[in-house]
Order: structure tokens, then sequence, then C-alpha cells
């Protein structure tokens, strides 16, 4: 554990900064124990944008709009983010944090369920960012998967659940049990779903990286 906590520390003092603002932002959000992506999953992102180029992009999941905006810095120029949030003391911070770095135009912040939004979006993303309420990501999959377009690709993070995930459900405290389950089926369909081809990544707190495959 020890040499891991080594490596993370090594790999991370190689990173670029990002933009101030995004710096600034991601120093306030912990301070505020707001859930934010780890570096680890930003450096994911960066590489699937540079590989992708998605032009239409979902999220799941905004809180207070710190990775809607640290994909906006990484994705092609015009490209386009369309995030859902449902915690309606959070929505007023993406908001403001979308206008102070005059994301406004390429921004789309839906609010309410997700599980009531994604069933009336139509068309289809190039890029999906799962990040909402772990015990949900198996009930948003279905739609999920009807949005991603061909060759386009999800990417579901802290799937591992601080290594929950691989304990035997009478070894997760009772109050987490219902989650660990709901997780493990969503790998589970992840992995075995004939439209996807997916890897799970043992990185930050687990990602699994999904490609919806070409017909």
């Amino acid at each position: 554990m020890m040499q891991d906590e080594r490596f993370a520390v090594y790999l991370g003092s190689l990173d670029q900064e990002n933009p101030d603002y995004l710096e600034r932002l991601e120093t306030y959000a912990r301070e505020m124990g707001v859930p934010v992506i780890r570096r680890q999953m930003q450096n994911l992102l960066k590489v699937l944008f540079a590989l992708r180029r998605p032009q239409r992009i979902l999220e799941v999941g905004t809180a207070i709009g710190f990775s809607a905006l640290f994909m906006s810095e990484y994705a092609p120029a015009g490209c386009h983010i369309t995030t859902i949030e449902n915690y309606d003391k959070r929505i007023p911070l993406a908001k403001e944090n979308f206008k102070k770095a005059g994301k406004e135009a390429w921004i789309t912040l839906l609010e309410g369920d997700a599980g009531e939004i994604l069933p009336e979006l139509t068309g289809s993303y190039d890029f999906i960012f799962m990040d909402a309420a772990k015990g949900q990501y198996i009930c948003f999959l279905p739609d999920v998967l009807r949005l991603l377009g061909a060759g386009g690709i999800l990417v579901s993070d802290n799937v591992l659940q601080d290594g929950d995930i691989i304990e035997s459900r009478f070894a997760v405290t009772r109050r987490n049990r219902t989650i660990h389950a709901r997780m493990r089926e969503y790998l589970y369909a992840l992995k075995h779903n004939r439209e996807l081809e997916t890897v799970i990544l043992n990185l930050g707190d687990g990602a699994a990286v999904s490609v919806k495959k070409q017909t």
C-alpha cells in the first residue's frame, strides 16, 4: 500500500496544473467537502478527449460544476456539454461557476432527477460521463446506452467504492450493501453487454471505460 501511495505521489508530481480558475475551484471544493474528480481521472479524461475529440458530451452529476468546466477546457473547441444535477443546494453554485468562467454558452445545466431527465433526452452523444449517485448507475444505464452514439465512450467514475467492491456483501457495512450490490450488477452489465467493450481501471477510486461498438 505504501508503494502504491508513493507511486501516486510521484506520478502526480509530473502533472501540469489546470487553468488557475480550475485550480481555485478544485481547492474550494475540497475545503468544502464537495466531491470532485481526482487527478487520475482528470488525466484519463484528457487522453480520451484527445483520442475521441467529442463534440456532444453528457454528464450525469454536476455537483458545483468542476468536472463540466474541466471537460470544457480539454474537449475540442465548439463542443457542447449537457450536465444533470438534482441537489438543489449545489445547482446555484454550478450556475455561478459557469458564469464566472464565461462558459454558459458551452454548458447546459438540466435541473432535476436524472432518472426523469434521461428518458426525455434525444439524439446521440459522443461522450458520457457518469458521476452521480453510485447506486443509481444501473438504473440510468438503459437510457445512457440509448443516448451513446456508435463509437462513443462512456466513463463511469468511482466504481470500486474504496475497495469495497471486491468484498463479500457481509463484509460491507449494512448501510452500503444496496450500493455494493447495485455497483456489482452495473459492472457485470457493462462487461457483458454485446454493444460495449469495457475495461475497468484501478485508477483513483476506480473507472470503467466503455466504448459502444460500431455496427
